[in-house]
């Protein structure tokens, strides 16, 4: 079993992981979903995340094959299009990406908007599969949390994005445009269908109680340990999911970034006074919970 080599990156503002995935071999790597900074109080964007990712892939004498989206991401923006700016590096995510153009097209309203994933290079399929140096990836379509989410199965690793967080921290919500607590039941058995040895990479850690970041499990620490997952049935979860997820705010960031991540994290552009825009569409996402 191919072992690849894992550097998660987490950043605190959002609680998001970024990985860097080097063959050990051949010295190629991806990123996966790498993080656009940005302050929702002042508008202000920077790259800091971003290039510490490009500092390391450069100190350890790092090839960069790829950059990769796990979804559209809803509380922060991707750095996607910047990393390919710098790099020449392909961008690819699922090909179910252009039905979540499709519904955020409407909401935000921008016929212009085109709805077939060409701002990516490529869109995978479920089932697919390509390669890092010799590392083979396997694409897995996993749905719930969002219609377009996928896990990068690479080796021994599993990129699981929102789909399970660490075992103290459940699951991801399923109430998003197109989200479905059924269909996320569904693609955490799929996961946890994995062999046993497999390594799982989560998208998110909010460090709960306090205690410090953490992006890794087992499959078994999953089964065992995991609340949303120890001795479910699949009704039990749908319930307690979809109870949960009434009574949660939406992301402070789902307005600001949707309408960047639908464009592999491109920013509007430049208006004839040399500034950007986004466009915040009101009581899009009726029946919300507000937040504090």
């Amino acid at each position: 079993m191919q072992r690849p080599d894992v550097t998660g990156f987490h950043d605190v503002r959002t609680g998001s992981i970024q990985y860097v995935v080097a063959c050990p071999n051949t010295r190629n790597c991806a990123i996966i979903d790498p993080v656009l900074d940005f302050d929702e109080k002042s508008g202000s964007t920077a790259t800091t995340n971003a290039d510490n990712i490009l500092d390391y892939i450069h100190s350890r004498d790092l090839k960069l094959a790829w950059i990769l989206d796990t979804h559209p991401h809803a509380d922060h923006f991707s750095a996607a299009h910047y990393l390919k700016s710098c790099t020449g590096a392909p961008t690819a995510i699922g090909e179910h990406v252009k039905q979540v153009q499709q519904i955020w097209q409407q909401i935000y309203n921008c016929p212009d908007l085109a709805c077939d994933g060409s701002q990516w290079d490529r869109l995978f399929s479920d089932g697919e599969a390509f390669r890092i140096g010799e590392l083979e990836v396997r694409v897995m379509h996993a749905p719930g949390h969002t219609l377009a989410s996928i896990s990068y199965v690479i080796g021994d690793a599993a990129f699981i994005h929102d789909t399970l967080f660490m075992p103290d921290s459940g699951s991801a919500r399923a109430d998003f445009p197109g989200g479905s607590a059924a269909k996320l039941w569904q693609s955490i058995q799929a996961i946890l269908s994995l062999p046993g040895h497999t390594r799982l990479f989560t998208g998110h850690d909010y460090m709960p109680g306090g205690r410090p970041a953490q992006w890794e499990s087992s499959i078994a620490e999953q089964k065992e340990r995991n609340p949303h997952v120890a001795g479910l049935s699949e009704k039990d979860f749908v319930l307690l999911r979809e109870a949960r997820d009434r009574t949660l705010p939406m992301p402070k960031l789902i307005l600001h970034a949707l309408q960047v991540n639908i464009r592999a994290g491109e920013l509007p552009r430049i208006e004839e006074n040399g500034r950007r825009y986004l466009k915040i569409p009101l009581d899009a996402l009726p029946g919300s919970t507000w937040g504090s």
